[in-house]
């Protein structure tokens, strides 16, 4: 098969595309024909993206977590899923992904693709969409009327987490550039705040929840607008106990894990029409290295997805 490659540890100017082994599929696996692959620009800053769980390096590695195609194979005691079926799914972080003609993939961490979507714009679901219902409801427990800060909000992660949040019912503030509030007002976001002019901890106060993407002075600055019993979820930087404790609210650092059900839940919600993936960009897999070193920039609006092939548009 044909693959986005790795050899060294580095960063995406060292990927190829060249040919590589079609993965063995094991007990509990499903090979997947790939169609599309969503991509995070940072996944060559993970340790989990060239070793194993117990440290042991994977070179040549495969990028790509976030798979969208239809099943060519099933291994033993899969039962629940079928040649031919078109799925999604988010990977395991320490296996290899999904730049590739093929992947194989534990059945249990793929759901059935929404029906309404192309393969490409499910492919930018399942990181960005599990990461935010995760944030939102699993740890923040967010509820109907309460109010809600996003940083990041024109990003992956924060696009999926303002229309979720609007679907809760909750009252969402966001933080973007100016270029991308637009969008974010368009997704559901009751007030949309520039970064690079307006210093959002002088405006904002008592808030339930914070959805942090960004980290650094952000983060720092965003325990403070949380009311005492508020809840903060960071996905890029820590939560010290100590911090949550002085302000008097509940912290977490967060990793999104794989769940087939929550997949379920946003399939359904995208085929109503209550949520879309925002895709800002797709490229072929031949230019997968072109593809990560434009989510470097840091200005996409959205995903960035791998097509793989011409089939099943």
């Amino acid at each position: 098969m044909k693959a986005a490659r790795m050899h060294t540890r580095a960063g995406p100017e060292a990927l190829v595309y060249e040919d590589a082994p079609t993965p063995e599929i094991g007990s509990g696996e499903v090979l997947v024909r790939v169609r599309a692959a969503g991509i995070t620009p940072t996944e060559f800053t993970w340790s989990s993206t060239f070793t194993t769980k117990d440290k042991k390096s994977r070179l040549p590695i495969i990028p790509a977590f976030e798979v969208a195609g239809a099943v060519e194979k099933t291994g033993p005691t899969v039962s629940d899923l079928a040649e031919g079926d078109a799925v999604y799914g988010l990977l395991d972080f320490w296996r290899d992904g999904a730049a590739a003609e093929h992947v194989a993939v534990r059945a249990a961490d793929l759901a059935p693709k929404p029906e309404s979507l192309s393969f490409t714009h499910a492919a930018a679901i399942p990181l960005s969409g599990l990461t935010a219902w995760q944030s939102l409801f699993d740890y923040a427990k967010l509820n109907k009327g309460d109010t809600v800060l996003i940083h990041g909000a024109g990003g992956g992660v924060g696009t999926f987490a303002v229309q979720l949040a609007r679907w809760r019912g909750a009252r969402v503030f966001a933080t973007c550039s100016a270029e991308k509030a637009g969008l974010v007002r368009s997704l559901g976001a009751d007030r949309v705040i520039d970064y690079s002019s307006v210093k959002f901890q002088e405006e904002l106060s008592d808030l339930d929840v914070v959805l942090d993407t960004v980290g650094g002075e952000v983060l720092d600055n965003s325990w403070s607008v949380l009311r005492r019993g508020g809840s903060l979820v960071t996905i890029v930087g820590d939560a010290p106990d100590e911090t949550a404790a002085k302000y008097g609210v509940k912290g977490f650092s967060i990793l999104v894990e794989p769940n087939r059900n929550e997949l379920v839940e946003l399939a359904r919600l995208v085929d109503a029409g209550e949520v879309k993936p925002v895709v800002d960009s797709v490229f072929p897999l031949p230019r997968a290295r072109e593809a990560y070193e434009s989510g470097l920039s840091g200005h996409s609006r959205g995903k960035l997805v791998l097509k793989v092939g011409n089939e099943g548009e």
